[in-house]
This record gives structure tokens, C-alpha cells and sequence, in this order.
């Protein structure tokens, strides 16, 4: 959903301490460019801090923010340099041995994915995650280590190099997998992988995070996956706890190409998407032609809260994205509710002959 700034710790701070609001002015003006955009969000940012400082909060809540600035910090930083490659994040078993066909087929995953210029993001562990690392390379791979209180040894691939971070919280390093994800990738794993899987769809079909493609890969005889998809469809889907589109969030493939394809798929006329206040825009690589539209109207109007679907140029809305200037736009007062449905519509773009010439 479209950012909406709390002014209530402003608006509190300013009452008690007129002066430090004006040092924090002062503050950003000296730090943020001239004519930024994010002047309000940096200013709100500094009296956060200013506030927490005010009320001098015990020492373990002090460093727990310290700490969670400095990791978010240091990753927005390293990972700028990687910003407009396309990344997939693969989960897995770190106890997957180099002799398993799984171990073989992450390691062809990962080079598969490279061939289609794709980074792969993965924990930096061994297992599934090193056979990834492996099979991508150096150059195109991402490990989001975790430091804990005893040894924790990345990867080959990755270790010692620019492309490894640390995290010291858990919850830092799972919103990197997913925030930095273009595509996600979950092959067969313990506790740790059920929990990432369970939450990749819990942020995608709440429109907590943007949608992606989630691919489930298993070996050609595996039936991990299988028997995870037939509980949800039993449990889940047949209980009403989800909504049956909820299942169009996720594939089950058994091939390294199967998987890339999915990936290649789902971005050939799919761009990108975020909210222009009320209205949810899908950037496209190809506009759609006016046949196309009216099927929209036909089979996806139950996602609009009104007027449907049209297609506009570049908004001076998105000045802070100019790199996507040149995109047609697919806009509509999206419901928020229906993921399941909106991964069906991308389907329904992606189809070539359903864009203009």
C-alpha cells in the first residue's frame, strides 16, 4: 500500500522541545540534498531518534535501534551497486548433502539462473544455498549471512567478498531475501524453509510485499512440494482459509529451466509495479492492445473497486523512478485483497498476443 506518514511523533515532539525540532531541520538540511524528495521521511527519521533520546529508553532498546540502523544501512549501501539486476532468492536445506540430487539440481538452478542474468541471493550457507552459489558464481551471487554465537562459516562461493553480508537479527536478514527478490525459489528443506515459504506467501497474498513469482522446485521423483500443495488444497483452500486464487501464487516445476522459464516468464511484459496513491500501476514493456483491455474488463473487473483498467504514460508521481520513463502504465483502483486474482491478471498480460504492435 502507498506510504502515508504517522505525524504523531512529530507532531509530539514539536509540542516539547520547539528548539531540538528545529535543530533536526537544521540537521537534515545540512545531510540531505538539495531538493530531495525524502526530505519529510529523513526529518521524521531524526525525530524518531530525537524522541527515543528524549525519553531515554533503557540500553537493550538503544543498541536494538542502533543496531537495526547501522545493519539497514550498511545493506541499502552494498546493495546499491547491484540495484537494477534482477535477483532470486533460493531457500533450502543447509543439510543437503553435495552427494543428493538435490544438491545437483540447486547447483544447476544457480547456473541456469546466471545464463538468464539473474543474481542469486541465498543465506551463504552450505547445502542447497552453497550448490546455488556454486553453480551461479561469484559474480552473480548474494549470501545474507547470520552471525551467531558460534562459528558460522559462509559458503565457499561467497565468503570474504564484497557480495557477503551480515546480519546480527534474523528479522533484518529475512526482509533483504525478500525485499531484494525479483523471484523466489524454495526447494525441498527443515523448519527454516517451511517458515520461509509460509512467509513469502503470507507477505505476497496480504500486498505486504510486491508480487513475484514463487517456485517450488523438487527433484523429477521428489513429492516434498506435492504433498505440501495437496495439505493446502485439503486444509486450506477446501476450508475457506485462503481463497482458492491464493493458489495461482505458486508453481511446483522439477527442472532448473522450468524454474528460470517461470522467472523469465512472469518479467516479459511485467515490469514492475507500486501505488500511485489510491491507484495500483503495473509498468509495462508492451502495451496492451485495446482487445486486450476489453477483456480485461471482462475477467478482472471483480479486482477494481472502480472504473477499471487504463493504460497512461509516465506520472510526475514516479519522478523519484525516471529510468521507467519510458513504460506504458496499466493503472486501476486495485481492491488490495485479491493477490491470487492480480498473479492471473500478470498471467493474462504476459501473453504476447495480447500486446500491441
Amino acid at each position: 500500500m502507498p506510504y502515508e506518514p504517522d505525524d504523531y511523533l512529530s507532531r509530539h515532539f514539536q509540542t516539547s522541545g520547539t528548539e531540538l525540532a528545529q535543530k533536526v531541520e537544521e540537521l537534515a538540511a545540512m545531510a540531505v540534498p538539495v531538493g530531495s524528495p525524502n526530505m519529510p521521511l529523513y526529518q521524521e527519521m531524526l525525530t524518531t531518534v530525537a524522541r527515543m533520546a528524549q525519553a531515554d529508553r533503557n540500553r537493550w532498546d538503544a543498541k536494538i535501534m542502533l543496531q537495526t540502523l547501522r545493519e539497514m544501512e550498511r545493506a541499502f549501501s552494498t546493495l546499491e551497486q547491484f540495484k537494477r539486476r534482477r535477483k532470486v532468492t533460493v531457500f533450502g536445506s543447509a543439510r543437503t548433502p553435495e552427494d543428493h540430487p538435490l544438491y545437483a539440481l540447486a547447483r544447476e538452478l544457480g547456473k541456469t539462473l546466471a545464463r538468464y542474468d539473474m543474481m542469486v541471493i541465498t543465506g551463504a550457507g552450505g547445502g542447497i544455498m552453497a550448490a546455488a552459489h556454486e553453480g551461479s558464481g561469484l559474480e552473480n551471487s548474494l549470501g545474507f549471512n547470520i552471525t551467531l554465537p558460534f562459528e558460522q562459516q559462509a559458503n565457499h562461493t561467497v565468503e570474504g567478498s564484497s557480495n557477503l553480508l551480515s546480519f546480527h537479527f534474523f528479522f533484518l536478514r529475512k526482509l533483504f531475501f525478500v525485499k531484494e527478490a525479483d523471484a523466489l525459489v524454495l526447494c525441498p528443506g527443515g523448519f527454516g524453509t517451511l517458515d520461509e515459504a509460509l512467509e513469502v506467501l503470507t507477505l505476497i497474498q496480504t500486498g505486504k510485499s510486491p508480487l513475484v513469482p514463487i517456485v517450488l522446485l523438487d527433484q523429477p521423483t521428489g513429492h516434498y512440494w506435492e504433498h505440501a500443495l495437496h495439505f493446502m488444497k485439503e486444509q486450506l483452500e477446501d476450508n475457506r482459509y485462503i481463497l482458492s486464487s491464493d493458489m495461482h501464487l505458486i508453481r511446483l516445476v522439477h527442472s532448473a529451466e522450468e524454474a528460470a522459464e517461470e522467472i523469465a516468464q512472469f518479467y516479459s511484459n511485467f515490469n514492475s509495479s507500486r501505488w500511485l496513491k489510491d491507484r495500483f500501476v503495473i509498468r509495462l514493456n508492451h502495451a496492451l492492445k485495446q482487445s486486450a483491455l476489453d477483456r480485461l474488463h471482462e475477467e478482472f473487473l471483480d479486482i477494481c473497486l472502480n472504473d477499471g483498467f487504463h493504460q497512461q504514460p509516465y506520472s510526475e508521481l514516479e519522478q523519484d523512478e525516471p529510468e521507467f520513463f519510458h513504460l506504458t502504465r496499466l493503472a486501476f483502483t486495485f481492491n488490495g485483497r485479491d493477490h491470487g486474482r492480480l498473479r492471473e491478471l500478470v498471467n493474462f498480460i504476459n501473453q504476447p498476443e495480447n500486446w500491441a504492435a
